[in-house]
């Protein structure tokens, strides 16, 4: 039996991609989540960001403590605000098959510190930072 690939893997001639290097995606939760209790699972599982899911469980974005305390601090602010009426990076999210080289770029491109890896289904399977 030949095994077959379904999607051709893209390189940056390391040969390693964003599934490669991506770390364990971490604490996810839903969208529907109030901030106040979003900014609590992230202080007590002591993480930089939460990955955001929709009802559906695909990831619909991450959010950061600062988001979360930025928000917070706002004229705006209410109790039940939900994570998915507050700004966070919703995408688009790196492909588990993105060559390293270029995931890393777009993550310098767009100014982010992390990047959620998605499945072409896009659910979440980790998530690729840049180095500190």
């Amino acid at each position: 039996m030949t095994p077959v690939r379904t999607q051709p893997r893209q390189t940056d001639g390391t040969g390693l991609t964003a599934l490669d290097a991506m770390a364990p995606p971490g604490p996810q939760v839903g969208d529907d989540m109030v901030v106040d209790i979003a900014l609590s699972v992230l202080i007590s599982a002591r993480v930089e960001h939460l990955l955001v899911q929709d009802e559906d469980g695909r990831c619909s974005g991450l959010v950061t403590r600062d988001q979360l305390t930025a928000h917070r601090g706002g004229s705006w602010y209410c109790e039940q605000t939900r994570l998915r009426d507050i700004v966070h990076d919703r995408g688009p999210f790196t492909s588990s098959a993105t060559s390293l080289g270029s995931a890393d770029g777009a993550l310098r491109d767009r100014m982010l510190g992390a990047s959620p890896v998605v499945d072409e289904n896009g659910y979440a399977l980790g998530v690729l930072a840049l180095a500190r």
